[in-house]
């Protein structure tokens, strides 16, 4: 218990510290000239903090591996913790390879959202099922996890690409679909926001409901919108739900699962909402200007190598490795596994955006494009795959 709550802690303060880090590369990126010096040194600190939440994090990860017994990647808390401090690595070479302190502005506070998302999973440790109990879970895992978390720095500097070159002065397909992303990362925050507001007051109810010829139980920590399909409420004096889950929804607690789908768009839609009321802006259009000295050949370069190093390191251990493993674990190095399938698309995916961008000259804004579209691809692996599709990796 001492180590785990070691653990703890030194996760919260990794989360602290990039916070913090987060305001000083904000302020080095004034547009003053005559404060160039003071920037360089706001940067530097900025650095150097990420670099001490990065090494907390990792002390994170040791004491929680010591604790458990094995890598600390086995289920969503575990890995979200993990891929979120792959896309702090990630930001960290590419920083010392370019020295842009304005990168850390948009890649921390993402990478804070995922750290948040994650902790809102069970943390607790459990015994590993037997498909797990492989060295191949560290080996396979983590590689993917790198590899996703390189490709992240692509997103980031495809993002800033596009906030900075799409024209806000105009309401047109473009910053429209651009404001689409930002407000999906307000759905994260809407997540966030609202299942730590209910944990606070341990909220509960129990549904029951039919699966198969048995009937299970599942515990709603958010009030019933979407109830389990043909479910009865077990709890008493609490709010009855709206209406059922469809019957199409499989899966161990598909019914909560959609819930909780539905209350992160309603809390991100109003925190999205809200924040467009006060700033009275596009949210791309209120960040524009603090990246316009931002070199848009420079945020090409960066998303072109980001994809180019962390496609090898993903086609390693998204399909190499995780084949290997899949052939010792179920006899079989392939299947159509909903996570098998997605994995796979991912890969097609980087790979044709690199053939796109190497054959057919696609640069500049065609790649910002791609770099955001791909992330999200692998947001939707990672969520949508992990908690709402039903197959052999549900354990996750």
């Amino acid at each position: 218990m001492d180590l785990l709550n070691l653990s703890s802690t030194m996760l919260y303060t990794a989360f602290i510290l990039y916070l913090i880090a987060t305001f000083f590369f904000g302020a080095s990126i004034r547009q003053d000239k005559a404060e160039r010096r003071k920037k360089t040194k706001t940067g530097t600190i900025g650095i150097i903090i990420t670099m001490i939440g990065f090494a907390t994090q990792l002390v994170y990860l040791i004491t929680r591996w010591i604790a458990s017994g094995h890598a600390p990647v086995s289920n969503m808390f575990e890995f979200m913790t993990f891929f979120g401090m792959c896309m702090v690595l990630g930001f960290i070479i590419v920083y010392f390879y370019y020295k842009l302190t304005f990168l850390g502005l948009f890649a921390l506070p993402i990478t804070m959202i995922i750290i948040a998302y994650a902790s809102m999973f069970p943390t607790e440790i459990a015994p590993l099922v037997p498909s797990l109990q492989s060295h191949w879970l560290y080996i396979h895992v983590t590689t993917v996890a790198l590899g996703q978390g390189i490709l992240f720095i692509s997103f980031v500097a495809g993002l800033m690409y596009l906030i900075s070159q799409v024209d806000q002065t105009v309401r047109n397909k473009k910053n429209i679909w651009l404001e689409v992303v930002l407000y999906t990362i307000f759905l994260f925050v809407g997540f966030i926001v609202i299942t730590s507001a209910f944990n606070l007051t341990n909220y509960n109810v129990t549904f029951e409901y039919p699966e198969g010829e048995s009937m299970l139980t599942t515990d709603y920590h958010l009030p019933a919108i979407a109830g389990p399909n043909e479910g009865n409420l077990l709890t008493e004096d609490t709010m009855e739900p709206w209406f059922d889950s469809p019957a199409w929804m499989h899966g161990a607690d598909a019914g909560r699962k959609f819930n909780t789908v539905i209350w992160s768009f309603i809390t991100g839609t109003v925190l999205y909402g809200l924040t467009r009321l006060l700033t009275r802006k596009r949210i791309g259009a209120k960040l524009q200007p603090l990246l316009k000295n931002v070199k848009p050949g420079l945020l090409d370069e960066i998303m072109y190598r980001s994809v180019a190093i962390g496609f090898p390191v993903f086609t390693l251990g998204g399909l190499i490795f995780a084949s290997i493993w899949a052939q010792i674990a179920w006899g079989r190095f392939w299947g159509w596994d909903p996570k098998e399938v997605w994995a796979l698309v991912t890969w097609l995916y980087y790979a044709a955006f690199l053939h796109l961008r190497l054959s057919r000259g696609w640069h500049g804004e065609k790649s910002g494009w791609l770099a955001v579209v791909g992330f999200a691809i692998i947001m939707f692996n990672l969520i949508v795959v992990n908690l709402v599709l039903a197959g052999l990796h549900s354990y996750a």
